[in-house]
């Protein structure tokens, strides 16, 4: 029995507990479970259909598990659905903008939704403008920016509030070389400062770079969670590519590559 004047220690970081996500009779999702403590930086792996893309959905509050819950230091986020949103910054595979809006209008907009004070608000457009050399284009609409300018701008929305999770999903879609370099560090960064990262990709060298776990998905179950360098070693295997390919790739790739080639000479 718990004295009275003890403090009911609670776990520190984001938990799912048999995450289940069901479409009519077909599971995208089951039994996911996994937990990331602040600093922590979880990568998400699978092929296409493998449950990724609904795992980070879940994740971002964007839709409801079927089964299952996620916690937030300890406490049930549907409890406080609202405040949990709040702390949430989400970068989508997909980039659904406002193409009539400027950059700069763009994140007027979400920043006003955060609830952002305005002089804050300011300063944020202004130094992510700057700093991912949007500059010159604040007074252009998004239609006319290029895909790599876009996930800038996706990239600075997510942040904007200064969330304590940031939730990636296919995050250097588009981006140059230079942006993809510093959006590595970034997640770094993010990292060291205690924040929660999950980072979604099928670039499997980001993941590697980037991540303290990685948690592998197929047909909507886990395959692999683990370190990646104790995946690497479980397996005696040199890279989280031949990781991945192990456990989920059952296409002989080099066969279909050459044969690919042979189709190019008919």
């Amino acid at each position: 029995m718990l004295n009275a004047g003890h403090a009911v220690q609670r776990a520190q970081g984001l938990e799912a507990h048999g995450l289940a996500k069901y479409y009519s009779a077909i599971p995208a999702v089951r039994g996911l479970s996994f937990s990331i403590r602040p600093g922590g930086v979880l990568g998400l792996l699978g092929p296409n259909g493998s449950g990724k893309s609904t795992t980070v959905a879940i994740l971002a509050g964007l839709l409801e598990p079927s089964g299952g819950t996620i916690r937030l230091n300890g406490h049930d986020v549907r409890d406080d659905v609202l405040g949990y949103k709040a702390q949430v910054g989400y970068v989508p595979e997909e980039a659904v903008l406002y193409t009539y809006l400027s950059g700069p209008e763009y994140l007027s907009l979400i920043g006003n939704l955060r609830g952002l004070a305005p002089r804050t608000l300011q300063a944020r457009i202004d130094g992510f403008m700057s700093l991912f050399g949007l500059e010159s284009d604040s007074h252009a609409p998004l239609s006319a920016y290029s895909k790599g300018m876009r996930q800038k701008i996706l990239i600075s929305a997510a942040l904007l509030h200064n969330p304590s999770i940031v939730i990636l999903d296919e995050p250097n879609s588009g981006l140059d070389v230079t942006t993809t370099f510093v959006l590595r560090s970034l997640v770094q960064t993010l990292a060291s400062e205690g924040r929660i990262v999950v980072y979604s990709s099928h670039v499997l060298e980001s993941v590697e770079r980037v991540a303290t776990d990685v948690i592998i998905l197929n047909d909507g179950r886990v395959v692999a969670h683990d370190s990646v360098s104790r995946l690497r070693d479980l397996m005696e295997l040199a890279s989280l590519e031949q990781v991945f390919r192990q456990l989920v790739v059952e296409t002989d790739i080099d066969r279909v590559a050459s044969d690919l080639v042979a189709v190019m000479k008919l």
